[in-house]
């Protein structure tokens, strides 16, 4: 992926250029990996047709890429143990079940076995039109806490994977010290995850090697893995550089938080000078009319997980009302039940008809907007999420004539009805990626099968 791409003229049918109206007849040049002209209304000459819409890149601004191995098993287990314990059923399917089997999962993968999972899962991403990813890194060391000879060896695993699949990665490179929020010590496959305080994650975070497709960005897990008198180190560490963060996914979370500390976990965060321009705050699902107003007054961004959250039984955030406040949205796929930008996207609006039994909270250029730009500027690449002049080349075709799309307006179609299957074409940084809903260099589904089967067993 580091090579520099040749230069290359793409005639779009329908381009999205921003606002609600696509524009047809598209000429867009690259040089360098970055688009230099965008014409509308212009003949096609030799340049490479791209037919239906075509957008920018997709930005999923937050991924548990080894979550990926538990997609269709959990959801099983669930069943089963609900069809097991019929006299007891309460417990059973909730985030805290599912976090054992996370758990389970994280205490089985190591370098070599993290590469191999986490390159086929950028590799479904690239297939459903996503040009960069916020990893959302946790993972640190070996089974027991121990240390790897290399300490970043699973965080420079994804580095390395990305580049294969050939996708943007920004390294979310996440602080965990607990495992509750009264500040238990961490336990059983948690020990992987923890450096001791957040000097101790500054240091080893720090040694993380620069690669032209990857950014270094910060997170701090959550208040319940995070105690406050770390926050403030944390933050003054991760100082310039993109900052994400748990919030609110679970109401038990809040409750914690409010015994422990009293106030919530927005309050506590914001006290300790956490939450501004520069932080996203990832699925903000539970919050208060003071908590909406603190992320919008300091103008922090709200990543929606919708698919996950409806997995795991979250609840519904408050998008527009995030929105409204000041929050930019984006999204993510997070565990990824799915990876499909699209379908988060329209669950935001969807989600929002359901809990106000209203339609037409937001408008598909909106959604699509969290779904790029603002997605790109989150996760720290500003010069990306846009088909304009000096914006990186990334161009995502979405077909208009399969039967999802077919005699739908191209925007909305795509928006609200198009699926990750009807991408056809990805080019990222100027290199065509996939090309005729295949991408060039990994067989996807292989490498999906086999790796999730290496450590699932």
């Amino acid at each position: 992926m580091n090579a520099p791409s040749a230069p290359a003229r793409y005639h779009a049918e329908h381009a999205w250029l921003g606002g609600e109206t696509p524009v047809r007849d598209v000429l867009i040049e690259v040089a360098g990996g970055v688009i230099v002209e965008v014409r509308p209304g212009a003949p096609a000459g030799n340049a490479t047709r791209l037919p239906g819409l075509t957008i920018p890149g997709l930005a999923n601004a937050h991924s548990h890429a080894f979550h990926r191995a538990l997609r269709g098993r959990v959801q099983g287990d669930v069943v089963g143990a609900r069809l097991r314990h019929k006299a007891d059923p309460a417990g059973v399917g909730t985030f805290w079940t599912w976090r054992e089997g996370m758990y389970a999962l994280a205490d089985r993968l190591d370098p070599d076995s993290y590469f191999r999972l986490a390159r086929a899962v950028y590799g479904e991403m690239v297939l459903a039109g996503i040009t960069a990813v916020g990893e959302f890194h946790y993972l640190h060391h070996a089974p027991g806490g121990a240390r790897y000879a290399d300490p970043n060896a699973m965080g420079h695993a994804l580095i390395a994977a990305a580049a294969e699949a050939g996708i943007r990665i920004t390294l979310l490179d996440t602080l965990y010290l607990t495992s509750t929020v009264d500040g238990q010590p961490l336990r059983g496959a948690q020990l992987r995850f923890g450096d001791g305080d957040a000097d101790g994650w500054a240091a080893r975070a720090s040694g993380l090697r620069r690669a032209p497709h990857a950014r270094r960005g910060a997170a701090l897990h959550s208040v319940r893995a995070v105690p406050a008198e770390q926050i403030g180190v944390l933050v003054a560490a991760a100082e310039g550089l993109p900052l994400h963060l748990h919030l609110s996914e679970q109401r038990a979370e809040n409750e914690d938080c409010r015994a422990r500390y009293g106030r919530s976990p927005a309050a506590v965060l914001h006290a300790h000078d956490a939450l501004g321009p520069g932080t996203t705050a990832v699925h903000a699902t539970h919050l208060s009319e003071v908590d909406l107003a603190l992320l919008g007054d300091t103008g922090t961004g709200a990543c929606l997980c919708p698919t996950t959250e409806r997995d795991l039984a979250d609840g519904i955030g408050p998008a527009r009302a995030l929105a409204d406040a000041g929050s930019p949205l984006c999204l993510g796929s997070d565990s990824h039940a799915v990876v499909d930008l699209f379908e988060e996207a329209r669950a935001v609006e969807l989600d929002e008809r359901l809990r106000t039994e209203r339609r037409g909270h937001f408008s598909p250029g909106e959604l699509l907007a969290a779904a790029t730009s603002a997605g790109h500027r989150s996760i720290g690449w500003p010069d990306a999420g846009a088909l304009a002049p000096g914006h990186r080349a990334d161009l995502v075709s979405v077909a208009l004539d399969s039967v999802r799309t077919a005699g739908t307006e191209p925007l909305a179609g795509a928006v609200l009805a198009a699926t990750a299957a009807d991408v056809t074409h990805v080019v990222v940084d100027g290199r065509v990626v996939v090309r005729e809903g295949r991408h060039v260099t990994l067989d996807v589904a292989r490498e999906l099968r086999e790796s999730i089967g290496a450590v699932t067993g």
